[in-house]
């Protein structure tokens, strides 16, 4: 039976704020509204729903998040505005509390969003509109790669981090389930899917003869998916069996590899799981295999008990290793962590600096990694053409690089050989032909 059009609602954003997870949950719920009847439209634009998919990861993205939700009402005067994701999960009431928000969701009740909007609209879905299974979204120019959430939830509370409190504890997508949605997707004409979760490297515990690597052999071996990336890896996850899987060349040579801090002393502080020369010896493990993967990682500046000698040591790592890019954050204390009760914090001006330090070292070797890739031939999936009648083509390498090209051949969507010519600041100039 088809699902009837809504009568009041016809039209939904929805904007995404943090991780790739949020991005996948997005995309679920976008995929159910469409089945519902509703029409979407890019973030940003008029809509008679508008909903907030939020980070909470710091202090940051709530007001971002705020900031996101005063200015949807600013734009949709009359629309439904929805605040959901995992600002909703850690701090509902206050949110609640913001006059422009209609309807607040935590993650938790993400899987029944859908027909609360459509009941708050004044319809009330049919139930095989809104099941288990999900309709794919139609490609578009954008639509090049999808994300698809394998796992959630994280039982290892490291002393800064709110995300087990927003997200639970980890359970695992049957592996079933994620073939059939990475099978919908080619079908639909994707050409990658990124495999999305909180701790990847713990997938399969909670399910009968399967782990990560099972799961990854599996997609490469039973769907015809051209690209397949995995998101994030801890250290200690990088095994021998895992890494021997890359040298499918279908698998993207991207490593994810959150590193947080290079001094042992706070790693230890912050609960984390492996020592900075753990971290290292599993950076030099993929490189031996795949020298031109591309290394990136997160780093928090300013952890309570941080010192400048401190501060120095994760420098040094970071000097060591040679990331292609680096996601530098000072230190948030969250309401609900271990690390708010902890002494030795530091001020916001040493932070502030460290993050500086960090950034300057960063933007260099980003260059460095770029310089070192010109003259070679990679593997493009081209997204978009830039605005103007003689935009430039936009895309991604397989090692997660920025290219663009001037090209008189419609590239959007195609996966292509590139030689890279110039660097560009973060982007690359490459030629296909």
């Amino acid at each position: 039976m088809a699902s009837p059009a809504p009568r009041v609602a016809a039209t939904v954003a929805i904007e995404t704020h943090g991780c790739k997870l949020n991005q996948a949950d997005s995309a679920a719920l976008a995929r159910e509204l469409k089945a519902l009847g509703y029409t979407l439209v890019p973030d940003g634009e008029a809509a008679d729903v508008y909903v907030v998919n939020s980070c909470t990861v710091t202090h940051i993205a709530d007001r971002k998040a705020r900031h996101a939700l005063r200015a949807a009402r600013r734009r949709n005067p009359n629309a439904t505005i929805v605040a959901t994701g995992c600002y909703a999960q850690r701090a509902p009431d206050d949110l609640r509390r913001l006059v422009e928000v209609d309807l607040v969701v935590g993650n938790a009740d993400k899987p029944t969003l859908a027909r609360r909007i459509a009941d708050r609209c004044g319809e009330s879905p049919v139930p095989c509109a809104v099941g288990a299974e999900e309709v794919a979204l139609s490609p578009r120019a954008l639509r090049t790669r999808a994300m698809v959430k394998i796992q959630e939830g994280c039982d290892q509370v490291c002393a800064y981090c709110i995300v087990p409190k927003v997200r639970g504890r980890e359970r695992s997508v049957p592996p079933e389930h994620v073939l059939a949605q990475i099978r919908r997707y080619v079908s639909d004409g994707y050409k990658e899917t990124v495999l999305t979760g909180t701790q990847l490297g713990t997938y399969g515990f909670d399910l009968p003869s399967i782990n990560l690597a099972g799961l990854v052999r599996r997609i490469l071996s039973e769907t015809d998916i051209a690209r397949l990336r995995v998101s994030s890896l801890q250290p200690q996850e990088m095994n021998g069996e895992l890494l021997a899987l890359w040298s499918d060349p279908r698998l993207c040579p991207h490593f994810h590899v959150p590193l947080q801090s290079g001094s042992d002393a706070v790693l230890k502080r912050m609960r984390r799981r492996y020592t900075a020369r753990q971290y290292a010896d599993a950076v030099s493990r993929v490189r031996a295999g795949l020298p031109y993967a591309s290394i990136t990682a997160d780093v928090i500046c300013g952890f309570p008990g941080e010192t400048d000698g401190l501060f120095e040591e994760t420098l040094a790592l970071c000097r060591e290793v040679g990331f292609a890019d680096l996601h530098v954050f000072p230190f948030s204390a969250r309401p609900g962590t271990s690390a708010v009760h902890f002494d030795g914090h530091v001020d916001a001006d040493a932070k502030a600096m460290r993050v500086a330090a960090l950034m300057a070292l960063a933007q260099q070797q980003a260059a460095d990694f770029r310089d070192g890739l010109l003259g070679q031939t990679r593997p493009v999936l081209w997204e978009e053409r830039e605005r103007g009648e003689h935009g430039l083509w936009s895309g991604l390498t397989d090692n997660y690089v920025r290219v663009v090209c001037d090209s008189g051949v419609p590239l959007s969507n195609r996966l292509t050989a590139a030689r890279l010519v110039e660097r560009r600041g973060e982007e690359v100039r490459a030629e296909v032909g």
